[in-house]
This record gives C-alpha cells, sequence and structure tokens, in this order.
C-alpha cells in the first residue's frame, strides 16, 4: 500500500514536471519573455521565482514582497539591488522557515544567466529541483534566441552611434530618425561616459574577456535603462560608451556628477558575482549632437590620464583634470622623441628614469613643492632627520638647479612631474 503511495506521488510530481515544460515550451514558441517563464514556474510550484545575469542583475521575476524582504534580510541582496547569486548557488541557504536555490542556465557551454527560486514554507524538494532544471533549460532556449537579436541590434547601434562620434554622420534628418529607431533621446544636454574594464593579472582567454565585455556591456544597458530612459549605451568591444543626460540641479560641481556617480555605482556592485573592476571618463556637458564627438574625445582622455594618475576603478571627469587636463590636450605619440616626453626628460632630468632611486628623489621632490620648500616642514612630512633633507635638497639642487631660490625653475619642475603621471 505504501509502495503504491509513493509509486502515485512520484507519477503525479512527474506529470507535473512534464506539464510544466509544455507550458514553458508553449510560452516561447508564442514568443513570450522570461517574465512568463518565471511567472508560469511560481504559479505551478507554488514558489518565488528571479532570473538573474551571471552577476546578480534581475532580469524577471515572480516575487512577492515578503519574498524580497526575506532575500534581503538573510543579506543575499547588496545596496544597489544585486542578488547575491554566488552565495545561492554555492550553499542553498536557509531564507526564515523556507530555502533559496540558484541554477545555472547554460547553453552550449555558455552561461548565460541564473535562476533562483525560493520556497518560503519549507525546504526545496527533489521534485521542484526537476522542475527547475527543466524551467533552466527552457529559459535557456529563450535567452539564446534574445541574444542573437540583442547582437545584431547592438552592431547596428555601435555602428551608428560610433559614425555619430566620430563626425561621419551630419545629416540630422538622418541622425533624427535613427536615434528614434532605437528608442535614445539625443535632444537633451548630456555626458558622453567611456567605460573600460581593467587590465587584470590573471590569464584569460580571447572568448573569456569576450564573456567578461559582453557582460560588462550588458549591465550598462540594463542600469542606465533604468536610471535615465532613452540613454544610449553600446558596446565598443573594448569600451562601453554611453550618453547620459544631464538633469537640472546635477550640473554642480561638474556636469553630470549626479547621474554618473548613481550608474557607477549600480554597475559596480558590491564587486560580487565575478564582476570586473572597470574605470571611468566623463566628458563636459555637451549640449547639443554636433558637439559629442569631441565629448567623446574628452571621456577617452580622462579614462586613459584618470588611470595613469588614480589608478584602476577610477571615475574621472575631464572638468576636473586640472593640470592634467591642459596636459591631456597636447598630442604625444608613444614615441621617445613625442613632446612631453621630451619636456620631462628636459626639466627632470635623471629624475625621469624609471629607477628606485629616481622614484624615491621624486616623492622627496613632490613634498618639498607641497610644503613651498620648508625643509623642516617637509622632513615631518617624510619622517626624515632635518639634515637629511637637507642633505636631499642639496643633491636635487646639483641635479635640477637652484630650486629652492627659482620660483620659475619651481614650476616647470612641478609641471613636469604632473606631465609624467600622465604619460608614463
Amino acid at each position: 500500500m505504501i509502495t503504491g503511495d509513493r509509486e502515485e506521488l512520484a507519477s503525479a510530481a512527474l506529470a507535473r514536471v512534464d506539464a510544466l515544460h509544455t507550458a514553458l515550451t508553449q510560452i516561447v514558441l508564442e514568443g513570450g519573455n522570461l517574465d512568463g517563464i518565471a511567472a508560469e514556474v511560481a504559479r505551478v510550484l507554488g514558489v518565488g521565482v528571479a532570473f538573474t545575469s551571471t552577476d546578480g542583475r534581475e532580469r524577471a521575476a515572480a516575487l512577492t514582497a515578503q519574498a524580497r524582504e526575506l532575500l534581503a534580510g538573510s543579506g543575499l541582496v547588496d545596496p544597489t539591488g544585486r542578488l547575491r547569486v554566488e552565495r545561492v548557488v554555492a550553499e542553498a541557504p536557509a531564507v526564515g522557515a523556507g530555502q533559496v536555490r540558484g541554477l545555472r542556465v547554460a547553453a552550449g557551454g555558455a552561461d548565460l544567466a541564473r535562476l533562483l527560486c525560493l520556497r518560503l514554507d519549507g525546504p526545496l524538494t527533489p521534485d521542484d529541483v526537476h522542475a527547475l532544471e527543466r524551467a533552466a533549460a527552457v529559459a535557456a532556449l529563450l535567452i539564446t534566441r534574445e541574444e542573437a537579436v540583442t547582437a545584431v541590434e547592438s552592431k547596428y547601434q555601435g555602428d551608428f552611434l560610433r559614425d555619430l562620434l566620430l563626425r561621419r554622420a551630419a545629416d540630422p534628418a538622418y541622425v533624427g530618425e535613427h536615434a528614434a529607431t532605437f528608442g535614445w533621446d539625443l535632444e537633451r544636454p548630456v555626458v558622453v561616459v567611456v567605460a573600460e574594464i581593467d587590465p587584470g593579472d590573471e590569464p584569460a582567454s580571447g572568448t573569456q574577456r569576450r564573456q567578461w565585455q559582453e557582460r560588462f556591456a550588458a549591465a550598462w544597458r540594463q542600469v542606465t535603462a533604468a536610471v535615465a530612459p532613452g540613454t544610449p549605451a553600446v558596446d565598443f568591444s573594448s569600451e562601453v560608451v554611453a550618453l547620459l543626460p544631464v538633469v537640472d540641479g546635477d550640473e554642480e560641481p561638474v556636469a553630470g556628477h549626479g547621474v554618473v556617480r548613481r550608474v557607477v555605482t549600480a554597475v559596480a556592485g558590491d564587486k560580487g558575482g565575478g564582476r570586473r573592476p572597470f574605470s571611468v571618463g566623463v566628458s563636459r556637458m555637451a549640449p547639443s549632437v554636433d558637439q559629442l564627438p569631441a565629448a567623446y574625445a574628452q571621456a577617452r582622455r580622462a579614462v586613459d590620464v584618470g588611470r595613469r594618475v588614480h589608478g584602476a576603478g577610477s571615475t574621472t571627469f575631464f572638468d576636473q583634470l586640472g593640470l592634467h587636463r591642459l596636459i591631456a590636450l597636447v598630442p604625444d605619440g608613444p614615441e621617445p622623441d613625442g613632446e612631453l616626453r621630451s619636456f620631462v626628460r628636459d626639466v627632470l632630468g635623471p629624475l625621469a628614469d624609471d629607477t628606485t632611486e629616481a622614484a624615491d628623489l621624486r616623492e622627496t621632490l613632490q613634498v618639498l613643492l607641497d610644503t613651498n620648500f620648508n625643509v623642516a616642514e617637509a622632513a615631518r612630512v617624510q619622517f626624515f632627520h632635518y639634515n637629511t633633507m637637507r642633505y636631499r635638497v642639496a643633491k636635487l639642487e646639483r641635479l635640477l638647479g637652484p630650486l629652492s631660490t627659482d620660483p620659475h625653475l619651481r614650476l616647470d619642475v612641478a609641471v613636469a612631474l604632473r606631465v609624467r603621471e600622465v604619460v608614463g
């Protein structure tokens, strides 16, 4: 009798899984989306469901307010709203009286998304997991189809925006027509934002780097669509370019500062879920389309100079570069005889070298400049004995000239140190 009951329960569970699979397949065939799949799984299994990107950014969900509160209260949601999928997939933790579990959504060896399931009144059963595996397989088909369409659209959008930023699209009617097709609003003041994944020390294949870039671009598209609808956010292979609007009250101290910070914070999250560190450059405000090419050049320059001066993970506004901004406007190629590099060598002499001794003396020189050549104060800052600092001052003056008495020489040296930060 007990055996018969078990067989009936197993048969009923299998029938439920098959019915769910059929319903989900029909959703895909009828052109449905992940929201439809999430809603159907939640209805059939009586659970909360969420589909996220591989790093936890929500793409579709059927979650009650209570379910969201439990996830947040259990430390599974970061301050930007990212679901900490790396914890859920690895541990299947308890949440209140229930349990949450995460599954990979994959196809053809490609990691596409995550499927999270939350049961509020108890642990998830093996039958639940079996049904979720079926749902993940169907979702993989849908995501693969969507990504194929997105790839074509992104290529078209990328070509158009690149032409616009490189002054290849001059006809206003052409620009307006295509922008409207993409749902972009270009009739408002914007700042151009260039975001690049920072180089890492770990070895990675070309395929892995491409996956990082695709995930990075998808994050920018999703965040900008939520923060500022109608915003272009396009993948340029090695960088993501976004045109963020400057809203009223967001022009101090720098145009676009507020919206840029919100978007960058949301994209970065808490660095979990395999997110890559990245650097950002922001242009001056471009009030019209014809000023976008100049703004794009400013943003590219800002991200490059910002990474050199402030290191990886920096967000640099072109208008806040100060002296670096003027230096960045001087054309200088990678050749040793470039104008900026020649200036550094001429002014700093042996202090321009990439040696430990030269770097140590440059640090002392910068401290002396910051303290207006107050030897006693500079000695305190560097924790040197006063006589040691006097010896260093004498050595610097032998190499560079009368720094302590010639204000024009000090200015040249100060500028040369800043130039070296920019050109390396």
